[in-house]
């Protein structure tokens, strides 16, 4: 008695009337989007956003904002404002943002926590999904290394989304988070298919 119900493995032949079926629910799920990625800082909040559409993803924006040199109210506000006129402007409608890693500094720590949850407030006030990455996902997701360098991250985003100019770090950080949201989102588009 075989264990299989064809006679080898040579045989088989994958089912073809599933296929189209699985093309259309990837369409569904992985629709076209705009994520607006972010990369909290006291000092510095970077910005990035990009279209993912079926053939990549596109850059649309990306920047810094800047407050050194503000008290802590001042920056905070700052950031507030400027985020919100980036979603006002560019709309997204998705939020992906840098988890809060632990610092040995406390006082360091509740400024960072401080400033994400402004950008938080500004980024999700239009009523846009937010989605969370840890930063070794975000480096894993860019480059395949989870202890990636600072400058191997802007390398790979200005490769995958074929820039010319030069990024800052926050901004490179930015769109490293938001390319790493697209990459979730065509994932799960696949793991959907599956489980259909």
């Amino acid at each position: 008695m075989t264990r299989y119900p064809s006679r080898s493995w040579r045989t088989f032949r994958p089912r073809t009337a599933a296929a189209p079926a699985a093309a259309a629910s990837i369409r569904l799920v992985a629709r076209d989007c705009r994520v607006l990625g972010l990369d909290p800082g006291s000092q510095r909040t970077g910005y990035g956003i990009i279209d993912c559409r079926g053939s990549g993803e596109r850059h649309v924006a990306s920047g810094c904002v800047d407050v050194i040199g503000h008290d802590m109210v001042v920056r905070l506000q700052r950031i507030y404002a400027a985020i919100s006129a980036l979603v006002a402007e560019h709309r997204p409608d998705t939020v992906a943002i840098e988890r809060v890693f632990v610092h040995r500094n406390p006082d360091s720590a509740l400024k960072l926590g401080q400033a994400r949850g402004v950008a938080l407030c500004a980024a999700a006030s239009l009523g846009a999904s937010v989605h969370e990455y840890a930063p070794r996902a975000i480096k894993m997701a860019v480059t395949g290394y989870g202890a990636a360098a600072k400058p191997q991250v802007a390398q790979m985003v200005r490769t995958l989304l074929l820039l010319e100019i030069r990024l800052a770090a926050d901004a490179a950080d930015a769109l490293a988070v938001a390319l790493c949201h697209a990459q979730t989102r065509r994932l799960g588009a696949l793991d959907a298919v599956d489980v259909a």
